[in-house]
């Protein structure tokens, strides 16, 4: 089956090499010349595990193309997924100019009856916007379908060919029957492929990310709040994942979430609720408090030196909003940074795939150590903002020894609180004794 995918952002890109992966022709389709040109060398413009060895076999194999064409991808693909980006406009909606602009793309260029699937993240109503653009600009039948992507940064590559379920919103039963022949290679397991109406399918997608993210806020707060009474966030995480109406999944304290998804999914959600004059107060409190806690580690720091940090100089451990990515968007590192800068604080920072996306953010305001120690010579602060496997087990006597001042603040709580004393340094995680 020959597919087209407009958008080699991290879903188009995502999407389109596994559908490669399991057989198919895939044309990737981007405006931008010289990230195409790239692609077909095999370089990719983000960082994920696993993804450049399956984009390297499968142009080898000629089953994948990337190509500024869309006339020629378009016309001779029997299924066309718009996997364009939805970025955050000033209100807190869903901009989607790109998928607009892919649709009408899509309806001067169809040549015959073709399943157009919307993969991007889209508010409820978008498919309906969609249809009606292409109906606009073609006479050729076809039909819409919302299918949501579920991709987890850093793990996307096994969450596309092993995915926990397919959603797929139309009501056209043809339509059903060859969607699900398109994902039966992935759900051999016996993983459900959920079919439902395209505005359930496209709101579902909102639910999930919303419920995540109010795992992860609810147990921030509960991580502060052990901290005022004397009591160990850890103990009360083991005595709510054992239980399995709870489960394990996002209930680890930390510094607030990030990335690409969630920060923008609450927004949209929340402006679509108000749209419909149903605030959703859950949701938005969810939101509060992520943006409070970004803060709780700069906190810490400030009242450790009873406000005097000008002059200070800190380490950062860690800069992706989590491992495995090189993703910034929405990090925590980033408001702690900007905190410490604004209060004149030098600051050098290590992450093991980010620091090239930091400079662009940072450029020469701070300093970008070559290993995890090199950022720790003379350093009175040590922030852990990301929990990468090498910052685990460190050498604790070797950054001791780097250190001007033995002072760390664990922001993902990796380091075991009595060791770390043991070595002579003051230790603060997040909702720990």
């Amino acid at each position: 089956m020959e597919i087209c995918v407009l958008g080699t952002g991290y879903v188009g890109l995502v999407t389109g090499t596994c559908f490669s992966e399991s057989g198919h022709f895939v044309h990737c389709v981007d405006i931008d010349t010289v990230k195409v040109k790239e692609l077909n060398a095999g370089k990719l413009p983000f960082y994920e595990p696993g993804l450049d060895e399956l984009v390297a076999r499968n142009l080898n194999q000629k089953r994948l193309t990337f190509t500024t064409d869309s006339p020629s991808a378009i016309g001779q693909s029997k299924i066309i997924f718009i996997a364009v980006g939805t970025p955050q406009d000033s209100h807190g909606n869903a901009d989607l100019k790109y998928v607009f602009q892919a649709a009408k793309t899509i309806g001067e260029y169809l040549t015959d009856a073709t399943t157009i699937v919307i993969k991007s993240t889209v508010p409820v109503g978008t498919h309906q916007k969609v249809t009606d653009l292409i109906r606009k600009h073609s006479k050729h039948p076809f039909e819409v379908v919302s299918n949501p992507e579920f991709l987890k940064e850093g793990n996307a590559v096994e969450d596309f060919l092993k995915p926990e379920r397919v959603v797929i919103g139309t009501q056209n039963a043809k339509t059903v029957e060859l969607m699900k022949e398109l994902y039966e290679p992935f759900v051999r397991s016996g993983n459900p492929i959920i079919v439902t109406d395209n505005t359930s399918a496209e709101l579902a997608k909102y639910a999930c990310n919303a419920f995540l993210a109010t795992k992860i806020s609810f147990i921030n707060e509960m991580a502060n709040l052990a901290e005022k009474v004397g009591a160990n966030i850890s103990d009360i995480r083991k005595a709510m994942t054992t239980d399995s109406r709870i489960g394990t999944k996002f209930l680890y304290p930390g510094t607030g979430y990030g990335g690409s998804c969630f920060p923008k999914d609450i927004q949209a959600l929340m402006a679509t609720a108000k749209h419909h004059d149903y605030p959703l107060k859950i949701v938005e409190a969810v939101e509060t408090v992520n943006q409070e806690q970004k803060e709780i580690l700069f906190q810490k720091a400030h009242r450790y030196f009873k406000g005097h940090l000008q002059g200070k100089c800190a380490a950062i451990w860690g800069l992706s909003f989590k491992p495995n990515t090189d993703d910034l968007r929405q990090a925590p590192s980033i408001s702690v940074i900007r905190k410490l800068l604004d209060h004149g604080v030098k600051t050098t920072v290590y992450d093991p795939v980010a620091m090239l996306n930091a400079s662009a953010i940072f450029e020469d305001r701070i300093q970008f150590g070559k290993t995890s120690y090199d950022c720790l010579k003379n350093a009175d602060m040590l922030f852990v903002l990301t929990e990468w496997n090498e910052f685990r087990k460190p050498d604790f006597q070797k950054i001791k020894s780097l250190m001007k001042t033995p002072v760390i603040l664990d922001g993902r709580n990796i380091f075991n609180p009595s060791q770390v004393v043991q070595f002579g340094f003051y230790y603060e995680g997040i909702g720990l004794k």
